[in-house]
């Protein structure tokens, strides 16, 4: 059993990180198994080194240790490139350089997850890509290209049990992902996460409640790679007195900030309900 936890460095960790980080360790101990740190560092604008410096102090402070050497993906953007290519040969991807107010504008509707995109650059060959452009999975044909989709199966306390994609359900709720950001060419979450738990042969994905409609998606993108499909655990969020999820874009206060004033690993623990 391997699980992993893969903060990004864009920000000082919070209690919904430490929450996250500490279930990881629970459940990879309740199981015999082992816990991974992921660097999930491809944001080129908003990743730091100081960032991830923190995140080994942080955790190293909560009590939790991990396997070297860390993956980070920055150092594998070959893989992803490589993974780009063979799909683009498949006829599943297309270039797209519509910004998020053409997408609004052009009639996008609601989904899981932001604006489900309306299709607008889906009929683009990639021979006519440009610098800058996003790469984008046609959903439809990457469904019709995968198959009959498995089923997988979900320990976590919200939506335990068995669980498979509709696929109809995702073209209504999802649309055509960005698996390469514009202008950065970044390899995107969608791309990376499922990709790294394929080459870490990672067996349990354990992550927030904010994840859970993502699985559906990267089933589909580990059916189409031919990757395994992992048992999933999606946990709780951590809220504030407002009931708003911890953020770091909306600067939720950091374990740093904790341990400067004197809280103790074991109150910060309790804090959070371990």
């Amino acid at each position: 059993m391997r699980t992993r936890f893969a903060p990004s460095p864009t920000g000082l960790l919070h209690l919904g990180h430490a929450f996250s980080a500490l279930t990881v360790w629970q459940v990879a101990a309740d199981l015999g198994g082992t816990a991974l740190l992921r660097i999930e560092d491809t944001d080129s604008t908003r990743c730091r080194a100081e960032y991830e410096t923190a995140i080994y102090e942080d955790l190293a402070w909560l009590g939790l240790d991990w396997p070297a050497p860390v993956w980070r993906q920055s150092e594998h953007l070959a893989d992803y490139a490589a993974t780009l290519e063979r799909l683009a040969l498949r006829g599943l991807l297309y270039p797209c350089s519509c910004s998020r107010k053409e997408i609004a504008e052009a009639g996008a509707t609601p989904g899981w997850d932001g604006l489900v995109y309306p299709g607008t650059c889906r009929q683009r060959p990639m021979s006519e890509a440009r610098p800058g452009d996003a790469l984008r999975l046609n959903l439809s044909a990457a469904l019709e290209a995968a198959g009959p989709l498995p089923a997988f199966t979900e320990t976590g306390p919200l939506h335990a049990g068995t669980h498979r994609p509709d696929p109809a359900a995702l073209i209504a709720h999802v649309g055509d992902p960005v698996l390469r950001r514009k202008e950065t060419g970044d390899p995107a979450y969608h791309l990376a996460c499922p990709q790294d738990d394929a080459a870490q042969g990672i067996t349990h994905v354990v992550r927030g409640a904010d994840l859970w409609h993502a699985t559906f998606l990267h089933v589909v993108i580990q059916t189409l790679m031919g990757w395994p499909v992992p048992t999933y655990h999606h946990h709780d969020l951590i809220r504030d007195e407002g009931g708003a999820r911890l953020a770091k874009i909306a600067h939720s206060r950091a374990i740093r900030a904790y341990r400067e004033d004197g809280l103790t690993p074991d109150d910060l623990r309790a804090r959070v309900g371990f």
